[in-house]
């Protein structure tokens, strides 16, 4: 179950904050890829989602913890996979639509990643030995169709789990740039062709 305090993470930002974090998302470096037309391009899609050991939110106990921690999850991204379609990262779990290459090499890659952020993370809440990831599950792209419905998964998991009330609002993710980058009219056409209501059932863990 995710905290009060968590649940409230970006309402609790001054408005200062908030600028700072929206003006970081201008200037990373993992910029969002909109083709009108998916294709492999010698890779595999990937819908990849990890999460903290029991859902408690220790990415999120801080808002800088979760901008440091996106920060490097994108970077090590970068040099691993071809493209990054969308991500988010919430208090408690992270969802990430790639391309990629070579997916065990990947779930090693995020092995360490979650290793050296457990480490550090229990070194500044006191509590060693915690587990802090569960484990990060895999699930291949089956078509376009599934794209899609993934990307407006990933997009809209702020709000549905309360975070805020618009995409736009969650720092922490692909949402505004996918915003920018299309207008209005093909955002409601994707979300209305490519609906959420019924996502994972049946093939993808619903608790996510």
């Amino acid at each position: 179950m995710i905290g009060c305090m968590s649940r409230y993470l970006w309402r609790k930002l001054t408005t200062v904050q908030r600028t700072e974090l929206l003006e970081w998302r201008k200037t990373r470096k993992a910029p969002w890829h909109s083709p009108p037309h998916i294709t492999s391009e010698g890779s595999h899609r990937y819908h990849i989602t990890a999460a903290c050991f029991d859902h408690h939110p220790v990415i999120g106990k801080q808002p800088a913890r979760i901008e440091g921690f996106s920060q490097s999850l994108l970077t090590e991204l970068q040099g691993e996979c071809p493209r990054i379609f969308s991500w988010c990262v919430l208090p408690n779990h992270y969802h990430l639509l790639l391309a990629v290459d070579d997916l065990p090499s990947l779930i090693r890659l995020l092995g360490r990643l979650h290793g050296r952020s457990s480490r550090s993370w229990n070194t500044e809440d006191a509590t060693p030995g915690r587990k802090v990831f569960f484990r990060a599950a895999d699930r291949k792209i089956r078509s376009d169709a599934h794209f899609w419905a993934t990307m407006n998964y990933i997009h809209n998991n702020p709000v549905h789990h309360g975070y805020v009330k618009e995409w736009d609002a969650w720092p922490w993710g692909s949402a505004q740039d996918f915003l920018a980058t299309n207008k209005p009219a093909e955002v409601r056409r994707v979300w209305s062709a490519f609906p959420v209501l019924d996502y994972g059932r049946g093939w993808d863990d619903a608790e996510f």
